[in-house]
């Protein structure tokens, strides 16, 4: 089935199930059926079962999904047969903290660019990488054939950062900055804002608080 046709929310939902076969694995449990899987993720065993759907069938009805030929499969889909080259822009706390992380290589991302404004950290060696200026990013990233790159710079700068990597040929970018980047089509983009996520939930937080038994008047 083209890619095209398959819902952006159940790509978003295999580096969940891959997670957790990765867990499975370590626990040398050989296979799992939809079910238990589900409970591990809080997903329902039929949501798992049509999400695989798209791809193919990789289960046995009675027998469940042998844990490491599906971790397999969900890897390949993915593209995790292959090592990403990826471009960091922004070397500040988060940024050297994102650079520092050891578990994207094994996991098929290999960080091999590091880029700043700043004057101060270009030249500054991150895990054996060179910080080098952000005026190099676009030679840098086309004579490197870098398709994905992660963008830790303040909102200010991300937008203009953002359009300099797509026009030198980054096709997916992990957004940290606190602002909504905008991209032409074929460029896919995820934004982590740990503020709006926290924001998310205060709201709960606040609803308890309001609660009768806390003395708070909501008839007002």
């Amino acid at each position: 089935m083209d890619s095209q046709e398959i819902p952006d929310v159940v790509i978003r939902r295999l580096p969940i199930y891959a997670r957790s076969l990765r867990y499975l694995l370590s626990e040398n449990i050989p296979s799992v059926s939809s079910q238990e899987l589900g409970e591990r993720i809080n997903v329902t065993a039929a949501q798992i079962r049509k999400d695989l759907s798209y791809f193919g069938e990789f289960g046995k009805q009675g027998i469940g999904y042998d844990v490491e030929k599906l971790l397999g499969h969900i890897e390949h889909i993915l593209g995790l047969d292959q090592v990403w080259k990826v471009a960091l822009i922004g070397v500040g706390h988060l940024g050297q903290a994102i650079a520092r992380y050891e578990g994207f290589r094994s996991q098929g991302i290999d960080i091999v660019a590091l880029f700043d404004s700043d004057p101060e950290k270009v030249g500054l060696d991150i895990s054996g990488l060179r910080v080098q200026a952000s005026s190099q990013i676009a030679d840098v990233v086309r004579q490197s054939e870098i398709k994905m790159a992660i963008v830790a710079v303040p909102a200010s700068h991300a937008q203009e950062v953002v359009e300099i990597l797509v026009e030198a040929g980054v096709r997916a970018i992990l957004n940290y900055a606190p602002i909504t980047v905008q991209v032409p089509k074929g460029v896919w983009v995820r934004h982590i804002d740990p503020v709006a996520v926290l924001h998310s939930m205060t709201y709960y937080l606040g609803r308890e608080e309001q609660t009768p038994a806390s003395g708070h008047n909501n008839g007002r």
